[in-house]
């Protein structure tokens, strides 16, 4: 029979993702997302893990925030991957109130003994280049300050790449996703490893 502690040990890790569209699947076939192409390398590498992907097209930082607490209660993640911003700053909303709510939920995973992967986002640059520049920087000031992981552009590699976009040109094609996952990978990796 296993100790309390041996069990404990060999329990997979939850890991809770809360993004948008971009981790929802939108507009791709079912398992060709990152978050599934994730689920797929974490078994491949053997690492005890297990996804819960709990991403909405069309989500903002704000419901994001409000479905956290119900979250964090019903999966009691490990690990806390946030995708949210990209909705509000397409909508031209401050980029204070996204940050105050991405700070929310950093505090609130802090608080639930969760360790955050916060995955940044640029705003094309017809927002102006003073909105575009607070809002990739709002990401690396909050992972700094909290001492989250952070990933600065979860599209580097693909934003510059209009072949990869689906036909609304916002949306990535399954193409594009393991280049994400690839910008994703390293810094989740040295997370979800760790003991």
């Amino acid at each position: 029979m296993l100790s309390a502690s041996a069990s404990a040990y060999s329990a997979p890790k939850t890991v809770l993702v809360l993004g948008d569209s971009l981790s929802a699947e939108y507009g791709l076939t079912r398992g060709s997302g990152w978050v599934a192409l994730l689920e797929n390398k974490i078994k491949a590498e053997h690492v005890n893990a297990a996804v819960v992907n709990a991403s909405i097209s069309g989500e903002t930082t704000s419901g994001g925030l409000a479905r956290l607490p119900a979250l964090i209660a019903q999966h009691h993640p490990a690990i806390v991957v946030i995708e949210l911003g990209a909705n509000d700053g397409l909508r031209g909303q401050p980029v204070a109130a996204a940050e105050a709510n991405l700070r929310s939920m950093l505090e609130l995973a802090d608080k639930n003994k969760a360790r955050v992967l916060l995955v940044g986002m640029r705003m094309p640059p017809n927002y102006g280049r003073d909105y575009t520049e607070r809002f990739f920087g709002m990401y690396k000031g909050l992972a700094t300050k909290y001492k989250a992981s952070l990933v600065p552009f979860m599209l580097e590699g693909v934003a510059d790449k209009p072949a990869l976009f689906q036909g609304d040109r916002m949306h990535p094609t399954a193409a594009a996703h393991p280049i994400i996952l690839a910008n994703i990978w390293p810094a989740f990796a040295s997370m979800v490893k760790a003991r």
